[in-house]
């Protein structure tokens, strides 16, 4: 049995690029709706555990922090579904935070650094501007004071070499 085709259709050459628009925002809560990311510490170690995805053709736009939730804007490839995307964006990154806070165990025994909750939306060409600013005001929409303590630990390793070092009698 022979298929009828289009004469339209057999000139159509598909382009090795997905050129299609798949911009999600995400919003992800901590268990227990926990203040975690107050430290500017914990926000680095969680940006950046999402982007050792971009290995898997994800794409990170503009990220959020709200003390116990997390904003960000993503491109997911076509290849994954939003619920295996969600998987592993959040596996990821609670796989980072416990390795790189040992102190999160005590406050998370069971492992479980996000809960259940999630929300996530289509972001079109449109509203990627607008969700952007949402997304970089979030410290002030939730009047938050974000700790730098960042430099705290250089100076601490600062003061323990020039405490090793030799002193002039």
């Amino acid at each position: 049995m022979a298929y009828a085709t289009s004469e339209s259709f057999k000139g159509f050459v598909r382009s090795t690029h997905d050129t299609r628009n798949n911009w999600i925002t995400f919003m992800f809560v901590t268990k227990c709706r926990f203040n975690c990311f107050l430290k500017q510490s914990h926000i680095d170690t969680c940006t950046a555990a999402f982007r050792e995805l971009e290995s898997c053709d994800f794409e990170f736009g503009t990220f959020g922090f709200g003390g116990s939730h997390v904003h960000f804007q993503a491109n997911v490839p076509k290849r994954y579904s939003v619920e295996v995307a969600e998987i592993m964006l959040k596996s990821r990154s609670s796989m980072r935070m416990f390795e790189r806070h040992p102190g999160f165990r005590k406050r998370y025994p069971r492992g479980s650094f996000w809960s259940g909750y999630e929300h996530h939306e289509s972001t079109g060409r449109k509203n990627m501007e607008e969700s952007t600013a949402y997304l970089n005001d979030q410290v002030r929409h939730h009047n938050l004071a974000i700790i730098d303590d960042r430099q705290q630990k250089l100076n601490i390793l600062a003061e323990r070499d020039t405490a090793s070092l030799p002193q002039e009698a």
